[in-house]
């Protein structure tokens, strides 16, 4: 990368600081802005544009930070409602599998990470049988599979989409990089803390005893960190196998029960 390229990229990211810093969020906005979780990629679903802030000059999306900061507030309260034990937490994404861990790990909730067996919420026979009330994916296209057995169970969603994503079946969004290990470890780090505090476990964020860095998945000297080429390659990929169009995702709240708010469409 060139030096102009260099002051490019760098100038909006001082400029989304300075506008976001004066705001209440739950941690400071360069810590956000570090992790890179606002960072989108170079493809747009209809249904993620309004969370889109700005474009960069290299062509990557910018995603709205303070809709990230509160879309984790309502995502905590709503889960602290919900047993522990019947939340489940997805990431067949490597990248996504410490953070999943380590947040079913301090809230009571149960992992399915790597593959996802198909029959795990529709089939009672199936030996990996789950009901659960509350289904948490990191990334919409890799977790399909589980997104679209809780749909036919009934059972909300909610899902780490950035810019590329599809959010059908998806009753919140939590807008975020959903490739970055940084981005999705600040992302259930920050849900982690928010749920014991909504569930009067903690009062004070100081008393979160867990560190950022064991929600993040370390890379071996083998592995590549630089991921966006092959992640817009696939998005390029599914957006071919869909013809260029994803269908418009539900993105509802949830009513008191914890049920969506309103019929499907499309069902």
């Amino acid at each position: 990368m060139t030096m102009k390229n260099q002051e490019e990229t760098a100038i909006p990211e001082k400029e989304l600081e300075q506008e976001i810093s004066t705001k209440t969020l739950l941690v400071p906005a360069d810590k956000y802005l570090k992790s890179g979780v606002h960072i989108g990629t170079r493809y747009k679903s209809g249904e993620m544009r309004r969370y889109i802030y700005k474009m960069r000059p290299d062509g990557l999306s910018v995603l709205d930070v303070q809709t990230l900061d509160d879309r984790i507030r309502i995502a905590a309260q709503f889960i602290a409602k919900i047993p522990a034990e019947k939340i489940a937490v997805i990431s067949r994404r490597l990248y996504g599998q410490t953070a999943t861990a380590k947040f079913a790990e301090v809230i009571g909730a149960k992992t399915f990470n790597s593959r996802f067996i198909p029959g795990t919420f529709t089939n009672p026979n199936s030996r990996d049988f789950f009901e659960p009330r509350l289904v948490i994916v990191t990334e919409p296209e890799s977790d399909a599979q589980a997104i679209d057995e809780a749909s036919r169970v009934k059972t909300p969603v909610i899902a780490l989409c950035s810019t590329n994503n599809s959010t059908k079946n998806i009753d919140l969004i939590i807008p975020a990089n959903n490739k970055g290990r940084k981005s999705i470890a600040l992302v259930y780090w920050l849900l982690a803390r928010e749920v014991l505090k909504a569930k009067e476990l903690i009062s004070k964020d100081e008393q979160f005893e867990r560190k950022l860095e064991e929600f993040e998945y370390k890379l071996s000297e083998s592995e590549n960190p630089l991921e966006e080429e092959g992640e817009e390659k696939r998005a390029r990929f599914q957006r071919g196998r869909t013809g260029g169009k994803f269908e418009r995702g539900l993105n509802r709240p949830f009513n008191r029960q914890g049920s969506r708010s309103g019929p499907r469409r499309g069902k």
